[in-house]
């Protein structure tokens, strides 16, 4: 009896030991999970912040690194599996390439999560051939508008009336251009878009499945093509010029040489340290409505997250903590940009007047073929408005149309 005592008690502090092993050894795996997120300066105290509120409800570790923006695209695919991150700050015109090249993973969302956000937001971060996949939590948007000097001139309402009283400033100033609009030697396709959307251009088309087709480009179309002959006006009159660079439309603007500036939030602090009086506007009409392009940021689950062990963590804390309104609210304060959550908020006025001037904005391609547009496009905007010797729009923007699609193939 005593012997069996002595077994019963033995057995049963063996059992006890395991329990307490295995509690041990979960606790020790649920801890051991540490998060990398790769995000950029702008946004990394709040990043930080916001992510760390998810890891101390999880009883995980989160490590954040800061990288230029470009660069965390760029970076993805080169570096070692043991350095790579779990969860990315992103564009959403990176989604094509990242998950063509098996870089990001798909996620889902809930249909009540998915009803916080603008369709549009959740179609920037979607890519699929066939069937789309969700692969981004969107968190921000921006577009750029139209930021006029309200003590030099009124808010325009038509194309004409802003034409008017941008020309009448360039000849009080005495400077090269009516609006300050950047481009410089290597052009920029996404700072003219307003003006290449109201002439009738389009970059992609879109097939029966409604996806973007790469075959069908819009650059030199029809109508386009039709209402071209109004940027030869432009060049000889000197309302936009390619000699501007961003630094020139900045101080040309803020030292009240010019009185129409193109540009986006990334700017809202500067516009509101300037003490000018201004208005942020969508630009008027020219011949269709000159919408912007449209930007959205969000976060990534990369392919990394499965192989460190984390891939379930990752998908929680981007899914499930950054796409809720707090954590959205938070990121837009400290990131300067509307949140991309309906039910997130942002107090600040001059980023709500940006946000109006979305209005009916085109999101960026987000395809791979994309990378075969930007510098084509820009180059016709450049060399068709350089002033003397300009190329005439329709041969610049034939010739871009040409080499895109020998470039896409």
């Amino acid at each position: 009896m005593q012997n069996s005592l002595k077994r019963m008690w033995a057995s049963l502090g063996l059992l006890a030991a395991i329990a307490a092993l295995l509690a041990t050894t979960a606790t020790a795996a649920h801890k051991a999970v540490n998060i990398v997120i790769w995000t950029d300066s702008d946004r990394a105290a709040a990043v930080t912040k916001v992510a760390n509120d998810w890891a101390a409800k999880n009883g995980a570790t989160v490590k954040v690194v800061t990288k230029n923006f470009g660069d965390i695209r760029d970076n993805l695919s080169t570096v070692n599996s043991a350095d790579a991150p779990d969860v990315i700050t992103a564009a959403h015109d990176w989604t094509g390439k990242l998950a063509a090249n098996g870089l990001v993973q798909p996620i889902f969302l809930s249909a009540a999560v998915k009803k916080q956000f603008p369709s549009y937001t959740l179609n920037a971060f979607s890519y699929g051939t066939a069937v789309k996949k969700l692969y981004g939590v969107p968190v921000a948007v921006e577009n750029i508008g139209l930021v006029v000097n309200t003590k030099l001139a009124k808010a325009p309402t038509t194309f004409s009336q802003l034409e008017t009283e941008a020309l009448a400033q360039k000849k009080k100033s005495h400077i090269s251009f009516g609006i300050a609009v950047q481009q410089g030697a290597n052009g920029d396709a996404y700072h003219m878009y307003p003006f290449f959307s109201g002439l009738g251009g389009y970059v992609f088309g879109t097939n029966k499945a409604g996806n973007l087709d790469p075959s069908d480009i819009g650059v030199a179309n029809p109508t386009f093509l039709k209402n071209a002959s109004l940027i030869n006006k432009w060049n000889k009159e000197g309302l936009i010029s390619s000699k501007v660079d961003d630094a020139t439309a900045k101080n040309a603007f803020l030292k009240g040489q010019a009185a129409f500036w193109i540009t986006g939030p990334w700017n809202a602090d500067t516009l509101k340290k300037s003490g000018l009086k201004f208005k942020v506007m969508q630009m008027p009409a020219i011949a269709k409505p000159s919408v912007p392009f449209l930007g959205v940021q969000g976060f990534m689950v990369t392919k990394f997250a499965n192989d460190h062990g984390v891939g379930s963590a990752a998908t929680d804390l981007v899914t499930n903590f950054m796409a809720n309104p707090s954590a959205q609210t938070q990121l837009a304060a400290a990131n300067g940009r509307p949140p991309a959550n309906t039910k997130a908020h942002s107090s600040d006025p001059v980023l709500a007047q940006f946000s109006a001037a979305s209005k009916g904005g085109v999101p960026m391609p987000n395809i791979p073929q994309m990378d075969s547009v930007w510098g084509d496009l820009g180059q016709a905007w450049v060399k068709s408005t350089k002033g003397s010797g300009a190329t005439p729009a329709a041969t610049a923007f034939k010739t871009a149309a040409r080499a895109i699609a020998d470039k896409i193939g």
